[in-house]
């Protein structure tokens, strides 16, 4: 296998045994996206002057006895982080040009444990979308098939891994914005568990960069083996220093069995609010049947679950509630004229999403008190199950639609019409109540394409749905290589 596709564990192991430079594997990463990444169009800011210094560096602190974390490893980050010396725009035009002074939380932590940066991976306008494509970088391709996307908001990221565009990247997670594109590319994601990694510096362009507590969004790895997941994580994991006055780290409890078969799990595919297409259905059931033969405890009911009409209702509210903040006071007022004129019984989540950009800080808190609830019945539902495994979305990636209009989008699922928006009900699973949730390949859909599914795991034990993962990744496979008819050879 070429340099280029090989994991950030298999690249350490031949760093240390002195195998390969960390320069020989960034000129093998440069070499790959100057071949492939014209149809792909995933990185949308290069930086390979700076990478290749970087390994230089790398190769010498390597050669004095230093073994960091990600020393010398190539990688990328998702545009919207800063990272002093390249733009961060958000896709937005009329940032262009914009250059943060200072780096990313995130991006300080990678540079510290010895990562090479290749570059910036693109996104959608604002971040907002569950496709990669705006108006200054252009539409991120699929790697396995160019007339769908790669999903977004993480989606340059995901199709970065996929082509073998960097061992390892970073992105962001509000709406299934790791996971969604991991699925569709058919590498891994991990949403970490609300709060656990420090946000500062992924930061709207030209708004000063200051600790926040974030209601729902958190920033996570991505890579293309669940191990790989595991050691970003422990370098990203931990709050703001500027929260502490200090630099701190976070140990997370271990996962909680080591064998598959000790594992008790949860397996849904079905939804009140929309169907599963039948290629995600099959990548569930495969995980299942996986799950069953190694002699795991595997549930399809359990009481104890947190009522999931519910929970798609209180998501949407939460997530659309923060969508109109700087919305003109005109555009709001008539937001909150049509919201009037909703039934008292319009369960909807056209509804919810209406009316949740209208939420009163007074409604806002009826809402989080519910979400509490959730929490709890979660709580109690680990006591009986380590993890639960559920789709990402109801189907795999769909073509590329351009259409402004997100709210009046439809999703086609086995020929059935969706409002766009309601396939985030099976990201918002773990987001509302703020769980880890790590997205894994689990096949492949009838028409070639990718299908992931998701590990949602209990609060703050991000490493046993980590641990479940590699797990079934040993056991089904996991990342497999885009055609090489997908990426041309020049």
């Amino acid at each position: 296998m070429e340099w280029s596709l090989r994991s950030a564990g298999e690249l350490t192991v031949a760093l240390r045994a002195g195998e390969v430079s960390s320069v020989e594997l960034t000129e093998a990463a440069i070499a790959a996206i100057e071949r492939h990444d014209r149809v792909v169009n995933a990185i949308c800011v290069s930086d390979f002057d700076h990478a290749r210094e970087a390994a230089r560096h790398a190769d010498e602190a390597r050669a004095r006895g230093e073994d960091r974390p990600l020393l010398g490893i190539p990688m990328t980050v998702k545009e919207s982080f800063d990272m002093t010396g390249l733009p961060t725009t958000w896709g937005m035009p009329e940032h262009r040009g914009f250059v943060p002074s200072e780096d990313a939380v995130q991006v300080a932590r990678l540079k510290a444990a010895g990562a090479v940066v290749l570059g910036k991976t693109n996104v959608p306008l604002g971040l907002q979308g569950l496709q990669s494509f705006n108006d200054l970088y252009g539409v991120t391709n699929n790697p396995w098939d160019h007339s769908r996307t790669a999903g977004g908001s993480s989606g340059g990221s995901a199709a970065a891994l996929a082509s073998g565009f960097g061992a390892l990247s970073i992105g962001s997670d509000l709406a299934g914005s790791l996971r969604t594109p991991a699925h569709f590319c058919g590498v891994y994601g991990h949403k970490p568990t609300l709060g656990l990694a420090a946000m500062r510096g992924m930061t709207p362009p030209r708004t000063q960069a200051l600790p926040t507590d974030s209601d729902l969004a958190v920033v996570g790895p991505m890579a293309r083996t669940a191990r790989d997941l595991a050691l970003l994580l422990d370098v990203m994991a931990g709050p703001d220093p500027l929260t502490l006055g200090v630099a701190h780290t976070v140990t997370l409890p271990p996962p909680r069995h080591e064998r598959l078969g000790d594992f008790r799990v949860l397996v849904l595919e079905e939804h009140p609010y929309m169907d599963t297409g039948a290629a995600v259905r099959a990548g569930v059931n495969r995980v299942a049947d996986a799950l069953l033969s190694s002699g795991a405890r595997v549930e399809r009911h359990s009481p104890l679950l947190p009522d999931l009409a519910e929970a798609a209702w209180l998501y949407t509210l939460l997530l659309f509630s923060g969508s109109v903040a700087r919305f003109p006071v005109d555009q709001y007022e008539d937001l909150r004229t049509r919201a009037a004129l909703l039934s008292a019984d319009d369960r909807s989540l056209d509804a919810a999403r209406l009316r949740g950009m209208v939420l009163s800080h007074r409604e806002w808190i009826e809402v989080t008190t519910r979400r509490e609830l959730h929490r709890h019945g979660w709580r109690q539902l680990f006591g009986e199950f380590d993890a639960v495994v559920c789709p990402i979305t109801p189907t795999p990636a769909f073509p590329h639609d351009h259409d402004p209009d997100l709210l009046g989008c439809r999703i086609d699922v086995d020929g059935v019409d969706y409002p766009f928006f309601d396939q985030l009900v099976w990201a918002g699973l773990a987001t509302m109540p703020g769980l880890p949730a790590t997205a894994i390949p689990a096949g492949r859909s009838a028409g070639g394409l990718p299908v992931g599914v998701q590990i949602i795991g209990p609060a703050f034990e991000d490493r046993t749905p980590l641990r479940l993962a590699e797990l079934l990744e040993q056991r089904i496979g996991g990342f497999q290589i885009p055609g090489e008819d997908v990426l041309p050879a020049d």
